[in-house]
């Protein structure tokens, strides 16, 4: 079998990590939807039961503990949630969920070069957000 690539790596541990975030919102009564692989905006649409309350989630997967990269503007953002998987490979990733606003309020950016916006570990690896399933919006039973 041929090599695995850097490319493959990572889109691999980046299903992991949608799949994992999808699984834990299972788990917790909702509906999820992954979207289209590579498309614009939210990885996973999210649904309750009685289709009255929608949102969107996008998934960064990290297979060790580091930065998020957000692009140039974080005007662009659009998903109400996020969830970011570190150890996605591992047999216990960790989850931390934070709102659009908190990734906009921590976002850091370059200095020098494209000066694109990023969150860095030490600003989302923190007890606020770690495995707080419940911040999304209080419509999650934390467990």
């Amino acid at each position: 079998m041929a090599a695995e690539t850097t490319k493959q790596r990572s889109q691999i541990t980046g299903n992991a990590g949608l799949n994992y975030a999808a699984w834990q919102l299972s788990r917790r009564g909702w509906h999820v939807m992954p979207t289209i692989r590579n498309a614009r905006g939210s990885d996973l649409i999210v649904v309750n039961d009685d289709e009255t309350v929608f949102f969107g989630v996008q998934s960064k997967a990290l297979s060790k503990r580091g930065a998020v990269g957000l692009g140039k503007s974080l005007e662009t953002l659009r998903s109400e949630w996020w969830i970011i998987t570190v150890n996605a490979n591992a047999d216990a990733p960790s989850c931390y969920i934070l709102s659009i606003n908190d990734v906009r309020r921590i976002a850091s950016r370059d200095k020098g070069g494209d000066q694109s916006y990023w969150l860095e570990r030490r600003d989302y690896e923190n007890e606020e957000f770690r495995e707080a399933w419940g911040r999304i919006t209080g419509r999650i039973d934390a467990q």
